[in-house]
């Protein structure tokens, strides 16, 4: 099974959206998605600060920010 970290805040409702959307996908599609609150760790939220939520493979590249990007995902798991 593939790995994806999501890091965002709690607070935010596009964060909590792609949450929700990943989650609904993941069982189906053969990743999990990792949680990380950037607000708990210093370098993250220096790192990441407005862009969240960011959407990253194990490897550490981006797959998409702000919005969850299908075709994106789709085009890495295809990769896979």
């Amino acid at each position: 099974m593939s790995a994806l970290t999501l890091y965002g805040r709690e607070y935010c409702s596009l964060c909590t959206t792609m949450r929700e959307q990943l989650a609904s996908l993941a069982p189906n599609r053969g990743f999990s998605v990792r949680w990380v609150d950037i607000d708990d760790d210093d370098g993250l939220e220096e790192r990441y600060g407005e862009l969240v939520p960011v959407l990253e493979t194990a490897e550490g590249k981006e797959i998409c920010h702000y919005h969850l990007d299908l075709a994106a995902l789709n085009d890495w798991l295809g990769a896979r």
